[in-house]
This record gives C-alpha cells, structure tokens and sequence, in this order.
C-alpha cells in the first residue's frame, strides 16, 4: 500500500485507500507513533506542497477529445482506444482516469489536515495563507472531479444531478461511507471555498510560487470555474484581478520566439515553472511526452490543424501560425511542447519520468475574457484581446494583414449569429493553443458540443456509436469500479 507522508504523518485518505484497499483494516486499525506535529506556518506550508493531483488528465481527455482520428499505422494501447471509444477505461497506470481519481483525492486529504491542524492553532491569524491555498487547492481537486465524473453545471439540472463526494474533513474510520450529492451542491461548496480562499493567499510564502495557487493563478481557476457557470462577469472580474490593464500581453507565451529554438530547448522552456505563462504547475510521473507525439494510435491529425495554422488553407489569421508541428506520416503530426525529466534515487539507474503539468496559464484567462465578453455582445473588446495574442503566434506579424476584426471573422464562418462567429474564433484559437493538453475536452463538456470518432479499422477499433451527442451519458467517466465501497452509485449508461 503507497501511504504519503510529510515528516511521520501517514496522510492516507481514507476515501482513496477504501476505493483501492480494502485489506488495509489492519494497517488502518493501528495508531501512527511519532508523529510531528503540525505546530507553525512553515511546517503546513511544507504539508501543502503535496495539496494538488500529481497525476496527468492529458492523455484520456485528448483521446476522448474530437483532437484525435485512428492511425492505423500504429498499434493501438488498451487505455488510449477505451478512452477513444469513450468506454470505461481499465487501465490503471499513471496516465489514466483511476489515478487521476485517486490522486485528486490524496491531495483533499492533504488540504483538510491542513484546515485541521490550522483550526487547532491558537494563533489562526497566523496560517491565513496556509488556509487560503489549502481551501483554494481543496475546491480546485472537487472542480476536476466534478467536471470529469458528473454532468457539466445546468441551473436547471444541477439541482439532481448526481455530483462527486466533497470531502471536508481529514477521514479517520475504515470504510467510510460517502454520497455524491448532488452537481449543484458541489459547486456550491467549490464556490464558498474558492471565496473564502482567494482573499487569503498570501504570494510571499511560497519558495516555489508556480507549483502553488498564487493570488493570480487562483484568479485563473476562478475564471474556469465561472465560465463553467456561465456567470461571464464574474469571469471578466477575475481575468481583471489576475491581469489589471491588460497587462496579460507580457505573460502570453511568444511563439515566434519559441519556434527559433533547438527543439531540446522549445519543450524544456515550454512547460518549465519560470515560464511567465505558466500560473499554475503541478509534477507527477508520467509518459505522456513520449506517447502523444508517435506512439498512440488515436492521435491528432492533420485535418484540423492545419486549416486552423497555415495561409493556404484559408486560415482565419490570414497568416501562417508559429506552432512548430512535427508530421509523422499518414497525416498524423504533433505539435512540439512539453518535456519530462528524468528523476531516479541515488546510486540507481531506475526512475520514473516527471512531468509539469501546467494546470492555469495565461493564455487560458486571455481566451476566458474573450469568451465572456463576447457572450455578453461586447465583440469588438472581445476581439481585442485576442489581437493582442495573435503577434506572438503569427510568422512575420503584419497589423493591417493578420489582426481581427468583425468583419473578418464574420466572413470567415458561415451563419449569421456574430456572436457565434466570435466565439467559433476564440475557440478555435484556444483548441490550437491547447492542443495535447486536455483543455478542449473542457471546452466540449461545457459547451455541450457533439464529437465524432471515425473509424478506419474496424477490425482494430471494433463498432461502436461513433458520434457522442450532447446528452449522451459516455460523457461523463464512469466512477472506479471499487468506489462501490463506499456507497457510490456508479455514472448510468
């Protein structure tokens, strides 16, 4: 059993171990000796380190995603065709819903020791910023779940949608039974948290800020969680605190300057923590940076990217983009970014790879303002903002060529809705941006987009229901099969 530790203290969530463990009575049974004791600032700032999933939701959610087609080159992995088929995933190696799962719940167990111990404290006043990040990282762990497990959030439907456990408190009995509630009481609690929170976070605490939620990488989570409640003030008020004045433009990644990198160079500098963009990394194993590129056999194609990054397709820029895309044959390519480091023991030459995962960038609030100004029918703001993006992702950058504006976009998309047309520009330019990173399975929740799966071998691939409807129940992942042990209904399908 894999108990995670900070200094004696055996932080099992019991919740997790459960789901998992169900031989681990014993071992729960009997009281840790020699615990240190959570008695000052930094020691529940070191406790806090491990408050965000250290696991990787890229591979499963670009699968599921209408990024990937079948490359029947290739042979296909057991976890990346379930996922493409959008049927339970079995695996349960580190890249794959059930680790995800669990390692969402490890790290809630971590922010409620915390929240404990900081509750305890004679002198709270003084753990306000520990408190802070460990409410902002406990709602953030409950949004995922929520997000990927349960039905997007519905004013109308949220109210008996079955929802996620929320877990409050550090668990201290064997097989505890736990409810899913409901989506809307979820999000409730993910609101009260993230309020209480953000005001809070202190930045000066941190050695490491960008593995931690910073006043403005909380902001970001908060421009997410509200886009996801279709409350676009809010998101507009929070892209404002997290960059007043527009001064986004000098955190936005440049792209001009990245594709004139040694490629070594590019994906190190992609995804590394001193990276302006980057507001929010978290660190897990993971292989993803050698199966996204060649070795997945539902993988990215060409057919969208490049209508979306080259002027002779038309683009909507008018300008060739600066991405740096790889072709592999058969018109599967990838774009170059992310890269993993190799970490063993001492004296040892195994190991596992890391990766930094980057959870909230920049880029991502840029694209979330635009969103919600343009729903509100403020176009022109909206367009500005993506103006200033499109410098730092077009090759020999002209104003008068490759900048938006209304009739540009309304020339470039059929239909007659402006407000669609907008919004169709923002989101193709964040699917590019994002590519390889999860984030348009997001977007596809949310905005309850249909998706279809092709199928080029059928006897590699198999038949199944190939389109994926808004309201088709595969949407939502189905729980871990163990989750039974704790009095979890599982998703219906």
């Amino acid at each position: 059993m894999k108990i995670l530790k900070y200094k004696g203290i055996e932080l099992v969530p019991l919740f997790v171990a459960v789901l998992l463990f169900p031989s681990c009575e014993k071992y729960l049974s009997t009281v840790p000796d020699q615990r240190a004791v959570l008695d000052k600032p930094e020691a529940v700032s070191e406790l806090l380190v491990n408050a965000y999933p250290k696991a990787n939701y890229m591979p499963f959610l670009e699968a599921m995603s209408d990024n990937v087609v079948e490359n029947i080159k290739v042979v296909p992995t057991l976890s990346n065709l379930q996922a493409y088929k959008w049927e339970e995933v079995e695996a349960t190696g580190v890249d794959w819903p059930i680790n995800y799962w669990n390692h969402c719940y490890k790290a809630i167990a971590v922010t409620n020791q915390a929240l404990k111990a900081i509750s305890e404290a004679p002198n709270q006043a003084d753990y306000n910023a520990q408190k802070g990040e460990a409410l902002v990282a406990r709602a953030y762990a409950h949004f995922m779940l929520v997000t990927l497990w349960s039905k997007p959030f519905d004013a109308s439907t949220s109210n008996t949608d079955p929802g996620v456990p929320y877990v409050l408190e550090p668990e201290n009995v064997v097989h505890k039974q736990y409810e899913r509630k409901t989506v809307a009481y979820v999000y409730e609690q993910i609101e009260k948290d993230l309020l209480q929170g953000m005001p809070l976070i202190s930045d000066d605490v941190y050695k490491k800020p960008a593995f931690h939620f910073t006043k403005r990488a909380a902001a970001a989570f908060a421009t997410r969680f509200y886009m996801f409640k279709k409350d676009y003030t809010r998101v507009i008020q929070f892209a404002d605190q997290a960059f007043p004045n527009n001064s986004i433009v000098a955190y936005l990644r440049d792209w001009n300057a990245y594709s004139l990198m040694a490629s070594s160079v590019r994906i190190q500098t992609y995804n590394k923590p001193s990276e302006k963009s980057n507001l929010l990394i978290s660190e897990g194993i993971s292989s993803w940076t050698f199966n996204y590129g060649n070795t997945y056999r539902f993988s990215v194609n060409t057919n969208w990217v490049y209508p979306l990054t080259l002027k002779s397709y038309n683009n909507l820029i008018n300008g060739d983009l600066a991405y740096v895309t790889v072709a592999n044959g058969d018109d599967n390519l990838y774009v170059q970014k992310l890269s993993a480091h190799f970490v063993s023991p001492l004296n040892s030459n195994l190991g596992n790879y890391y990766l930094y995962v980057p959870l909230f960038t920049a880029e991502e609030v840029l694209f979330n303002k635009a969103e919600a100004l343009a729903m509100q029918d403020k176009y022109d703001d909206a367009i500005a903002l993506l103006n200033l993006f499109i410098p730092k992702r077009t090759k020999n950058y002209n104003f008068n060529t490759h900048n938006l504006d209304q009739g540009k976009i309304k020339a470039h998309y059929t239909g007659t809705d402006t407000r669609a047309k907008v919004v169709n520009a923002i989101l193709d330019l964040k699917r590019i941006e994002f590519v390889h990173e999860g984030l348009r399975w997001l977007d596809i929740l949310r905005l309850r987009m249909k998706v279809e799966h092709p199928v080029a071998d059928m006897g590699i691939t198999g038949q199944f229901n190939t389109v994926l409807e808004a309201n088709d129940p595969r949407r939502q992942i189905q729980l871990p099969p163990s989750t039974v042990l704790a009095g979890l209904e599982p998703n219906k399908r």
